[in-house]
């Protein structure tokens, strides 16, 4: 429900031409942060899906620690968004899908996701039913912007 719901704030993001990636964060199955990626029309390259999230939920919680919450987004954060997620003390990370990246193949943003696992005592899931269609907005996204680009 919460990862549908982060799909269609996604979608929203394709729809303005941002790369789509959405982020829904809850708490006791409330929702209480949403987002999507806007770095591009707020000309903010911190104006990812997971930190607009974040930065509701704080003020929705008056807290910047977000103890026992429940971040599901689209694709798998940035090393800035998981900072952010890190000392925002969120409890688990729920996956769309994982970095998608053919230039930056040696580099695994998933071996970072597990390092802070281990030491934070993060959650970290894959749901494997959006896997196929948070993928493929992604790669639809990025194979429409080089056929414009041509």
């Amino acid at each position: 429900m919460y990862m549908q719901y982060a799909f269609i704030l996604a979608n929203h993001a394709y729809s303005l031409g941002e790369i789509p990636v959405g982020a829904v964060l809850t708490f006791n199955n409330y929702i209480i942060g949403t987002g999507f990626n806007c770095s591009i029309s707020q000309h903010d390259p911190t104006a990812h899906a997971e930190i607009i999230a974040i930065r509701q939920a704080g003020k929705v919680l008056k807290n910047y620690r977000l103890l026992y919450t429940t971040l599901y987004v689209t694709l798998e954060p940035c090393t800035m968004c998981l900072g952010a997620i890190l000392n925002s003390r969120i409890s688990r990370l729920v996956l769309g899908t994982k970095h998608i990246s053919k230039k930056y193949k040696e580099y695994k943003q998933i071996d970072i996701l597990k390092e802070i696992k281990n030491k934070n005592k993060i959650k970290v899931e894959e749901l494997e039913e959006y896997l196929f269609v948070c993928t493929n907005l992604i790669k639809n996204f990025f194979r429409n912007k080089r056929k414009k680009n041509k």
